[in-house]
């Protein structure tokens, strides 16, 4: 038994019996007739049968499945900054987090097609409950979070992950991805949270926690869609965050939301590289600070990173023109783009309701006021 068992994917050596488990089952069927439509679903079952690796399941089923998403559901996915990562070396991948498994399957797929070591993810245990989607969760390598937990538990279930972490990066040579905060943006406001950071710090011994991040490469990653396709599904919690109520989720909640995410409407799709925060963490590292300071220095470094490096579409200049009653960046959309979102906005909500109109078009407009403020901040050793 691993410590590590409660919550890591699948060994290699046990992809096949995984899969076995699952290859009739009716969503793995749909998914799999979804990706390859012209093929009998004997072809891919053969295929499946005679796969012995995590690797191999991913490339020959995962990403195909996911080039006919960005095919039915999106207008393509462009990238930038990949040309600063090496092959055969690990990568903690700190990005902004709008969809539930898009995020991070599209980074693999860029990985993957650019000859880079692809990531173990994390995902909150909600998001698995299903006995299926847990064992395709672990078969995509993917290692679970566990929420809702409090006190003792909680630092005890960080603690198993940040070890988990850290086993990946410094001994496995496994990438890792995880989210800027622990789920997704639901304002558009990408803030990292602090104890995030202080999580990935928990297993490194010493009197210096910090000095694990120099002991890794951290890389800050901007995801943007033209559209969120879950846009609308967020309104419920952000209405009743504003009325001071607790949200309680429904109880297909999640996996209506991954579904919308993976087949909604997306438009563009944008994967920004931030650079390696080498010079970065040294400067905080060596700074006479506090290990409180210090992280919270490291999450202000990553905002702006991943704020400078988001693409604005034509949705995020229209909806803060549209928000702010002015024209100032008409520049950068045509009539017939803010037509289509402004149909977009009335199809999606009560446009009666000010504050989910307002909330609406926050969630694409803060990124423009984050943009600029990355632009107007400083380096650190400025």
């Amino acid at each position: 038994m691993s410590k590590f068992d409660s919550i890591r994917p699948f060994y290699d050596s046990e992809a096949n019996a995984a899969i076995r488990k699952i290859i009739d089952d009716p969503m793995l069927e749909a998914m799999m007739n979804f990706a390859f439509p012209n093929d009998p679903p004997s072809h891919w079952k053969d295929l499946m049968h005679h796969t012995h690796s995590l690797r191999d399941f991913q490339i020959n089923f995962i990403y195909p499945a996911l080039m006919k998403v960005l095919e039915r559901s999106s207008e393509g996915l462009s990238t930038g900054g990949f040309e600063g990562l090496e092959p055969n070396t690990a990568y903690l991948f700190i990005s902004n987090h709008r969809d539930i498994i898009l995020d991070t399957s599209l980074l693999n797929s860029c990985l993957y097609e650019k000859g880079l070591v692809m990531t173990t993810s994390a995902i909150g245990d909600n998001l698995i409950k299903k006995p299926f989607l847990h064992t395709l969760s672990r078969l995509n390598r993917n290692f679970a979070i566990r929420r809702g937990l409090s006190g003792r538990a909680l630092f005890e279930s960080s603690l198993l992950v940040s070890e988990f972490i850290s086993k990946s990066l410094l001994r496995e040579n496994r990438s890792v991805w995880t989210a800027q905060r622990e789920g997704r943006t639901k304002d558009g406001n990408d803030i990292t949270h602090k104890g995030v950071l202080k999580m990935l710090t928990l297993a490194e011994a010493g009197e210096n926690p910090f000095g694990f991040f120099e002991k890794i490469k951290v890389v800050p990653i901007s995801i943007s869609y033209e559209y969120d396709p879950t846009d609308i599904l967020k309104m419920p919690e952000l209405l009743a965050k504003s009325r001071d109520e607790k949200y309680i989720k429904s109880e297909n909640e999640d996996f209506v939301n991954l579904l919308r995410g993976i087949m909604g409407t997306k438009k563009r799709i944008h994967i920004q590289v931030n650079g390696i925060l080498d010079e970065e963490i040294r400067e905080i590292s060596n700074a006479d600070l506090t290990q409180s300071e210090k992280l919270s220095q490291l999450a202000a470094v990553i905002d702006q990173k991943i704020w400078g490096g988001y693409r604005l579409w034509p949705s995020n200049y229209i909806a803060h023109d549209l928000l702010t009653g002015t024209k100032a960046y008409e520049a950068f959309y045509t009539l017939g783009e803010k037509e289509s979102f402004e149909k977009r906005l009335h199809g999606k909500i009560d446009i009666s309701n000010p504050f989910l109109v307002k909330s609406f078009l926050s969630m694409y407009a803060y990124p423009v006021d984050n943009s600029i403020k990355a632009a107007a901040a400083q380096p650190l050793s400025q």
